[in-house]
């Protein structure tokens, strides 16, 4: 056998092992986490290591109240791969929710944990370094795009999770023989430290608790933290801790969470309206993205009768009404057949002929040249994305025409999608090259369907099998809808980001439903009520959101789509679908 052959044999037979024991950890999680849960707790996960091992989280009730009196404790255990940190945070969670003699402090306190934050070291027993030639007890904040690193996504997905879940204190639970904390210079924690006399300074200034008192992941605000070595399954240090905090003037809540809830307090009109400051400003060219958001400032126009937003989307698209600029390219791409529903909306506001025909001439492309429906409409590539690209365009012309071959057309095309990307379990299939659920994957769907369904008569012998088609999704979608309130970069794989752009796609879409009467309120109100609460928390003042991912074409593989760079900051695409889900529950609101 000649060695090329023989290298191949070796890295299958590596490969093999490595997934044997991504599966041993998986197990090993799974018995851990049942035996730190208890009957308050609710199980999620942060993030994902490059063997693809989930990385899970015990949170309560009152981490998902940002507004909560109490001061939330967030501890860290197994970031040093150390069963013994792993034990010791697991027995202090379950002391806090179990024990009698913890009963007062639960009354002031909330205690979350990430009990095995490195969990194929902690799995292998080798010591800090994961399975992929990282530390995740080093680095931070974690270099470069999240969540992309081929070393450290560990890190990487702590670091920004934090962020968002915005805890009073953290506590990085490290092995020790016996009780000693640590404490970061400049963390502002002169009372508690007078308490718990810390040993010694922080000897590495990249690790995570230093970092956090100085730096802000997810850009919301910084977080006090602290270290603690504590012996096995020693749950005594958190005992200490609370009877501290409860003697010092502690400050609660912490700057992320002070963030967050200035960022919930605010209503939809308020998200809206700053959001429309950064985004709805250009249409360079007639694709889906710039068309989405200053479809949002039409309808925040009609929602508040300034009429800056609708004068200023008119001058946008007047190169196109004028014939100064072509609204369809040679080589016109899906994107572009969606990017004309902007000219579909100023008809419908503005009954100008012209905007029709600028609508049709997108929908047109569904027909040859006798007038014939096509198998589909042109350019779907066989990705779900099409049910939004090609399907609301061709309802929104049918109505503006009052031609119901596009109504047909619009079936057609649905039907066409949904036989080559729906999987048995009612969720979307990116494309046929992989059965990975992506977010966005299923949101184009659902906003699809949703944008389709306000367009077509009531009357449409189509009508009733798209509703149909549409419920069937949200309700595949609603057991993946995460605890905070958001959906997965891929939707049915809870250690992948929560992803901005997905969750206002299908919130949207829900709301919609209900407001024009095709879904049932009572089913799915909680769901939109918990999504437009995280909604509000990734979305800033200043236009600047959080895990948004990238553009993103069909990928083969799942791996692939859990890589896909979560972005930080302003972004077109997601400010379009925030703008867009904040003008719909504005709506809804007022009705």
């Amino acid at each position: 056998m000649c060695m090329s052959a023989i290298g191949r044999l070796l890295s299958i037979g590596a490969v093999a092992a490595l997934l044997g024991s991504a599966q041993t950890t998986a197990e090993k999680l799974n018995r851990l986490v049942e035996e730190a849960a208890t009957a308050g707790s609710i199980k999620t996960a942060i993030g994902v290591t490059r063997l693809e091992t989930q990385i899970p989280a015990l949170i309560s009730a009152d981490d998902l109240d940002l507004g909560t009196r109490k001061t939330r404790i967030l501890l860290i255990g197994g970031l040093d791969g150390s069963d013994s940190s792993v034990r010791a945070a697991v027995a202090a969670l379950k002391w806090f929710d179990t024990a009698e003699q913890a009963a007062a402090l639960r009354e002031a306190f909330a205690v979350s944990a990430v009990p095995v934050a490195n969990p194929d070291a902690w799995a292998r027993g080798a010591g800090p370094g994961n399975a992929s030639g990282g530390d995740p007890t080093r680095g931070y904040p974690p270099p470069g795009d999240a969540y992309q690193s081929e070393t450290n996504p560990e890190a990487e997905y702590l670091w920004r999770w934090i962020g968002m879940h915005a805890p009073d204190l953290v506590v990085d639970v490290r092995s020790g023989s016996e009780t000693a904390w640590l404490i970061p210079e400049g963390a502002n924690l002169k009372g508690i430290a007078s308490v718990l006399r810390p040993s010694r300074p922080f000897p590495a200034f990249d690790e995570l608790v230093p970092q956090l008192v100085k730096q802000a992941p997810s850009a919301t605000g910084t977080v006090p933290a602290i270290q603690v070595k504590a012996a096995r399954g020693d749950a005594g240090f958190l005992h200490t801790l609370l009877a501290g905090l409860k003697k010092v003037d502690f400050a609660n809540p912490s700057p992320a969470r002070e963030e967050l809830q200035r960022r919930l307090d605010r209503t939809p009109i308020e998200v809206a309206e700053q959001l429309a400051v950064h985004y709805g400003h250009q249409l360079d060219n007639v694709v889906y993205i710039p068309a989405v958001a200053l479809i949002g400032r039409i309808r925040l126009w009609e929602l508040t009768k300034n009429p800056k937003h609708l004068n200023d989307v008119r001058a946008i698209v007047a190169p196109y009404f004028n014939g100064d600029k072509p609204a369809l390219p040679e080589k016109p791409s899906g994107s572009h057949l969606s990017g004309h529903l902007v000219f579909g909306e100023l008809a419908r506001v503005t009954a100008e002929e012209r905007y029709t025909e600028l609508a049709r001439a997108s929908a047109d492309l569904g027909f040859d040249e006798r007038g014939q429906p096509k198998e589909s409409m042109p350019l779907h590539n066989e990705m779900s994305d099409s049910v939004f690209m090609g399907g609301p365009i061709l309802a929104q012309t049918g109505a503006l025409t009052g031609d119901e071959k596009y109504f047909d057309m619009l079936l057609r095309h649905v039907k066409f999608i949904r036989k080559l990307d729906l999987r048995p379990d009612g969720l979307y299939r990116n494309s046929p090259l992989s059965d990975a659920a992506w977010g966005r994957g299923n949101g184009f769907p659902a906003l699809g369907l949703a944008l389709s369904l306000s367009y077509l008569p009531r009357t449409h012998s189509a009508r009733e099998e798209l509703i149909q088609a549409h419920i069937a999704h949200l309700d595949a979608l609603l057991p993946h809808q995460d605890p905070t309130g958001a959906w997965h970069q891929v939707i049915d794989f809870p250690g992948s980001y929560r992803e901005l752009t997905s969750t206002c796609m299908i919130t949207f879409s829900m709301i919609r439903g209900i407001r024009l009467g095709w879904l049932d309120r009572s089913k799915y109100e909680q769901a939109i009520e918990r999504a437009w609460y995280t909604i509000r928390t990734r979305v800033a003042a200043n236009g600047e959101l959080v895990d948004v991912c990238t553009g993103t074409g069909k990928q083969t593989s799942l791996r692939r789509y859990l890589d896909r760079k979560a972005i930080l900051g302003k972004d077109d695409r997601g400010g379009a679908m925030a703008l867009l889900v904040a003008t719909e529950m504005a709506a809804w609101e007022r009705e």
